[in-house]
């Protein structure tokens, strides 16, 4: 057993033990006295780790209950970028499943687990659910067996021959091949080939996923192993003109990793107004974690450091305690994070949809206004609504999720139009016939366009009595990590309630804020996976 060095910092032992039994629950949930009984630590000390992180945005708390939020999605998202697999082998594992038409999964080993990294599903009733971040027993996958064709006598000391899992190993190292004939469930099968770094390590599997439902084992490995070796032979060539150490986040990846939580003032200012209920040591900790996402490869000290916003000391103390605990290994050149590290809930925030992300800012939000809110998204010609809360007025406006309505009479489909590519825009544009739904609706192709125009202008959209007498409507963009708009945030409420002046100056602040807090989960959550708008 590893020796527990004397300058562990403990908060942040505790923190990380609190936030990966609440990874490990129930849909990401668990309840504060269950954690304390699952940690074995203090209630009292759960509850000041339950609050630091719930400050951090890493939890969020829902009645005693603590489930994960969207900002713990950036501890993943900096394994992810600093390995850098999924950006670099990514586009040719999707490439793979367009060609073949079956889903196709990148793994990398974790202890006697296999972790995966990355997953280009087709679009079926029945659907191949791998998860970034998901760990299967090394035992129970193809991955598994490329893996351990590589360990010696003291890696397989201990180790139960599952199954023939030995045997399997074997063949693997033979054939460099691997095939799971349903060891994972009942029906599904995989053929999988290792991929190499320059110095000839295997550093992921790439796998090609199918259904017994469309071929068997056999068949499959006829059919992918081609093509699979094609592109196993262009990702290695891509490990080999990887990305420099330092790294500029690319087209689509969301904002760069930066000091968050612990070197700033925030943490500061947390820590004077909660006092010894806030673990800033917990906070400075997640700080050096976050900092491996702008390093590609190994990290050293001074640049963790300097990029955590932090002194050596107390970077290296942490580096000390994520070591101990297996989230960091230390090398000649530097400290790298290991796959452990997407243990600390990734697989389930890998799977938040945009009304997940986005109702917890709404509930708020309403709070705040007493009026509705919602998010919709353009489908067609309409706009879909994807997530709703009801204020609490009594008069409130009433639509459900899934309602469709006109976009050319919705602030939400201004703002949503607006975004579109100006051909585009002209096109749809073109095409629509608007009825007049009310006395006051822009039923003219010129007007239209102008007001189109405009909400593009000022960054949010406006609707007085056009969709239904009354009604009056402002609405504003959400946007992806590469800062195109996904979809449109809006309040409405009874147009007798106050002046148009007044509505808009109570409302579009908030509107904006709450925009930003969404689009920031989004890009987080979305950084190496899209986020399904239902």
């Amino acid at each position: 057993m590893t020796t527990r060095p004397r300058e562990v910092v403990g908060p942040l032992e505790r923190g990380l033990a609190v936030l990966e039994a609440v990874a490990a629950g129930d849909g990401g949930r668990r309840g504060l006295g269950d954690l304390a009984r699952t940690t074995g630590l203090a209630r009292s000390t759960v509850d000041r780790v339950a609050t630091t992180l719930t400050v951090l945005g890493v939890l969020r708390a829902e009645g005693r209950d603590l489930l994960l939020a969207p900002g713990a999605a950036g501890l993943g998202n900096a394994y992810l970028d600093s390995c850098g697999l999924p950006a670099l082998l990514g586009p040719h594992a999707a490439a793979l499943a367009e060609l073949l038409d079956e889903a196709v999964s990148l793994a990398v080993p974790d202890g006697d687990g296999v972790r995966f990294l990355a997953q280009a599903n087709r679009r079926r009733a029945m659907a191949i659910a791998f998860r970034p971040g998901d760990l299967l027993p090394a035992a129970g996958c193809a991955p598994g067996a490329l893996f351990a064709a590589g360990w010696d006598e003291e890696r397989w000391a201990g180790h139960p021959d599952d199954a023939g899992f030995r045997a399997r190993a074997a063949r693997a190292r033979e054939r460099g091949v691997a095939v799971d004939d349903q060891l994972i469930e009942p029906g599904l099968v995989s053929v999988a080939l290792p991929v190499r770094d320059p110095a000839g390590a295997v550093v992921c599997a790439v796998s090609v996923v199918s259904h017994t439902s469309r071929r068997d084992a056999e068949a499959l490995e006829a059919l992918a192993l081609p093509p699979l070796r094609d592109t196993v032979a262009a990702m290695e060539a891509a490990l080999a003109t990887g990305p420099d150490r330092m790294m500029e986040p690319g087209p689509g990846a969301g904002p760069a990793p930066a000091p968050g939580f612990g070197g700033g003032s925030g943490a500061a200012g947390f820590k004077e107004e909660l006092g010894s209920g806030f673990l800033q040591s917990l906070a400075r900790g997640l700080d050096v974690l976050r900092a491996f996402g702008a390093v590609r490869g190994p990290a050293r000290l001074t640049d963790l450091a300097r990029l955590s916003g932090l002194p050596r000391a107390t970077a290296r103390r942490s580096l000390l305690t994520l070591c101990h605990l297996g989230y960091v290994r230390e090398d000649a050149d530097g400290f790298v994070p290991l796959p452990r590290v997407l243990a600390l809930g990734h697989a389930r925030l890998s799977a938040l949809t945009l009304p997940e992300i986005a109702t917890p800012h709404l509930v708020r939000l309403v709070r705040s206004v007493r009026e509705s809110a919602s998010v919709a998204v353009l489908d067609g010609d309409d706009i879909r609504y994807v997530a709703r809360v009801a204020g609490s007025r009594l008069l409130h406006i009433d639509i459900v999720v899934g309602t469709r309505l006109p976009a050319y009479a919705t602030s939400m489909g201004r703002v949503l139009l607006a975004a579109l590519p100006e051909r585009e825009r002209d096109a749809r544009l073109g095409r629509i016939t608007p009825e007049a739904l009310t006395p006051r609706t822009l039923t003219g192709s010129g007007e239209l366009r102008e007001a189109v125009a405009v909400t593009a202008e000022r960054g949010f959209g406006w609707i007085e009595e056009e969709l239904e007498e009354g009604l009056r409507s402002v609405a504003v963009p959400v946007l992806d990590g590469a800062g195109r708009v996904v979809a449109a945030l809006n309040v409405a409420l009874n147009a007798g309630r106050c002046s148009p002046e007044e509505s808009l100056a109570a409302l579009l602040p908030q509107l904006r804020e709450t925009s930003g807090r969404i689009s920031a989960d989004l890009a987080a959550v979305g950084r190496h996976a899209p986020v399904p708008t239902s």
